[in-house]
């Protein structure tokens, strides 16, 4: 298969995944199971066009950023609190990514893993779904510091592939008492310097893999993953509002089943 193929067909792996609730890890270590290329050439490759998907973050939510940055210029309460939650809950990632770095990489390897934890993440969101007793939250600064914290801690599971960042913390934030769309919000912002702290770091640790032939690669993995994300997670908010997280449940469960039968009968 052609290089410029498999990057177009990551990117659009990435963009689709990145910010719904199915691991775009998992996908993307499914993805090299079935198509069959060489996953060590292009482990880099799926790192470095992650920024790509959260470009289109960035795009969607100006308005809000732009808000968020003129009130920290005021020191107003609300944008204050905004950037307390995330970086609140991001720090319990950048701890455990540290400590465990090695484990997570021998983790990424195992399709058998992605698969089981595609299935057993698309039951808790049924479960989740159904039990969660929420009340409607004023917007991320309205989130408390302890559910940040909260957040935080239960986003390091997606640290084994297969589980997903965004879904967990879109769960958990509804396990939590955050309501549907406030806990898709946070999910989506907290990527921003979750996505941006890793991808950084194992740019940093794979620095000697990143030439000049793979540059033109990257671009164009960067740039599909973009233009996917912008329309993927609009597309997704339109779902949740009219159908919460039950269709992304039960395709979890539909393709880590797929999954676990295919890699048995390799």
């Amino acid at each position: 298969m052609s290089d410029y193929l498999v990057a177009i067909l990551l990117g659009i792996v990435e963009g689709i995944t990145e910010f719904l609730p199915v691991s775009s890890t998992g996908h993307l270590i499914l993805a090299t199971e079935l198509m069959g290329y060489d996953a060590a050439k292009w482990a880099v490759f799926n790192i470095a066009i992650q920024p790509g998907a959260i470009l289109a973050i960035v795009v969607l939510y100006w308005r809000t950023f732009l808000a968020v940055f003129k009130g920290l210029l005021r020191w107003e309460a609300s944008s204050v609190a905004f950037v307390r939650n995330l970086l609140i809950a991001f720090i319990p990632a950048v701890a455990l990514g540290l400590v465990l770095a090695d484990q997570i990489d021998a983790l990424l390897e195992n399709a058998v893993v992605v698969a089981w934890a595609l299935i057993i993440g698309g039951v808790a969101i049924l479960v989740i779904e159904r039990l969660a007793k929420t009340e409607n939250v004023l917007g991320i600064s309205g989130v408390s510091l302890s559910q940040s914290v909260k957040i935080g801690l239960v986003q390091c599971i997606a640290m084994i592939p297969g589980v997903s960042r965004s879904g967990a913390t879109i769960m958990g934030a509804m396990a939590f008492g955050i309501d549907r769309r406030t806990a898709a919000d946070f999910s989506f912002f907290l990527a921003l310097p979750t996505l941006t702290g890793a991808t950084v770091l194992q740019l940093y640790k794979h620095r000697d893999a990143v030439t000049a032939d793979s540059m033109g690669l990257i671009a164009i993995g960067f740039v599909v993953s973009f233009v996917v994300a912008l329309a993927v997670v609009k597309a997704f908010l339109a779902v949740v509002t009219k159908h919460g997280f039950a269709p992304f449940a039960w395709y979890r469960i539909v393709a880590g089943g797929a999954a676990l039968i295919w890699l048995g009968m390799r």
